[in-house]
């Protein structure tokens, strides 16, 4: 018999790690001879920073704790048909597509949302939702589920009463319902409009039902928005020419980054650089999912908005946040909402960032509307007013804050940074096609 051959200990794992990092040094060396010979050169540093911004980052959808039923097939379904249906509004021609629209966005293109009345303030998009710990403008919701129920009983909305709802449901989803939620609560004998949050008449109507009755209709309430998150959760953003152009220069592709043009090209560098937007607009969905004062002027100066000031309170009342008794969450998996300051003053006039995904098919801009072209949204920023309510955030002229200056912007520059924002725009993704229910 031969003898075995004696290696030292451990030689074959010397080699395979040699091998190893000799093809990692080589592939190093070949993506930094590519980037040399890119069109647009980059540091690593915003080469870094641009693949952060690649829609990819931003990965799955967080799971909702507060929301058991948010990933169940049956529930979007089930939500996909509240999400349309008029019936669910007091005049029966107002539904949650009528403001989020699937071809305009999931938005509706106004100044300002209009149901049975009109709102305050812009309709937000349904896209990239549900990565963001509080919604609305001013972040009075901590839930998708929660911010569907919402419109509902708002009076310049639905107009609707939760009694009613619930009766709505059970007369047409009864076994779309029971599928997801399991038995419908019995309601019983109700009055026909009752609401905590409706009319002086609704509101008596609601104090009179038992607390039973309160909480098996409060139940129901509930899970319609759980199972309209559910079908939101399934829309989403496509990808845009700026991540393809991301994914080149990081890949070390010059023929891909000529899918955006020098004048876009200047556009991003001044997005990330001098005209500072990525200090707020970064990450996969271009926010920070953060509230901040801009001094964006008020629409009515006389009564501004206060913004996340009184966000923050309406949170913290209400009954369907993550704490809340028709939450599914356990109370250390709220940790965003048993955190909260209560008394920043950075919040008076402050606004959630939205993010810049498709933001050139979302005219007009800011909470409510108030700028109609993205150069006045940038001009906006180059000048930087003063707040008419609390501080803005934005450094004034020939003065610096601790972490920012002045933003300074030629004409040019705004008409370069515009151009470069159009570029954010993808498709629309949806698991499945929004249509009008047919009773």
């Amino acid at each position: 018999m031969t003898a075995p051959v004696l290696r030292p200990p451990g030689s074959w794992l010397a080699r395979a790690i040699a091998a190893v990092a000799a093809v990692a040094v080589t592939a190093v060396a070949a993506q930094a001879a590519n980037r040399a010979n890119l069109r647009d050169p980059w540091s690593a540093q915003e080469v870094a920073t641009l693949a952060s911004m690649r829609l990819k980052e931003a990965g799955p959808r967080p799971a909702d704790p507060s929301n058991a039923y948010e990933q169940r097939a049956e529930a979007a379904a089930l939500g996909r048909a509240l999400f349309t249906d008029k019936r669910l509004s007091r005049n029966g021609e107002v539904a949650c597509a009528s403001c989020h629209a699937a071809d305009k966005q999931f938005q509706d293109g106004r100044q300002f949302g209009e149901g049975l009345g009109q709102g305050k303030r812009r309709t937000m998009p349904v896209m990239g939702a549900a990565h963001a710990p509080f919604l609305f403008w001013d972040g009075r919701k901590d839930s998708l589920w929660s911010q569907a129920l919402g419109p509902f009983e708002d009076a310049a909305e639905h107009g609707g009463n939760r009694v009613r709802l619930a009766r709505l449901v059970q007369a047409h989803y009864g076994d779309s319902y029971q599928a997801v939620f399991g038995p419908m609560p019995a309601l019983g004998k109700l009055p026909d409009d009752a609401s905590p949050a409706g009319t002086d008449a609704e509101r008596a109507a609601w104090a009179t039902m038992t607390q039973g009755s309160r909480e098996a209709v409060n139940r129901v309430f509930a899970n319609m928005g759980k199972a309209i998150a559910a079908f939101e959760r399934k829309v989403s953003y496509g990808e845009s020419r700026f991540d393809r152009y991301a994914e080149a220069t990081a890949a070390g592709d010059a023929r891909g980054q000529e899918v955006l043009s020098p004048r876009e090209v200047r556009g991003l560098r001044l997005f990330l650089g001098k005209g500072q937007c990525a200090t707020c607009h970064n990450g996969p969905l271009l926010t920070d999912h953060a509230f901040h004062n801009t001094g964006v002027p008020p629409i009515a100066r006389a009564v501004p908005d206060r913004g996340r000031a009184d966000g923050v309170r309406k949170l913290l009342q209400d009954e369907f946040n993550c704490l809340g008794p028709y939450s599914d969450a356990r109370p250390e998996q709220c940790g965003e909402l048993q955190f909260l300051a209560t008394d920043d003053p950075g919040q008076l006039a402050a606004f959630r960032t939205p993010g810049l995904r498709n933001v050139a098919e979302r005219a007009p801009y800011m909470h409510a509307g108030q700028f109609s072209t993205l150069e006045q949204v940038v001009q906006h920023y180059a000048t930087s007013p003063k707040a008419v309510t609390g501080h803005s955030e934005l450094a004034q002229p020939g003065e610096r804050h601790a972490d920012r200056q002045a933003i300074r912007l030629s004409a040019a520059d705004i008409q370069d940074l515009a151009a470069f924002l159009r570029t954010l725009t993808g498709p629309v993704v949806q698991a499945g096609p929004v249509r009008e229910p047919s009773y």
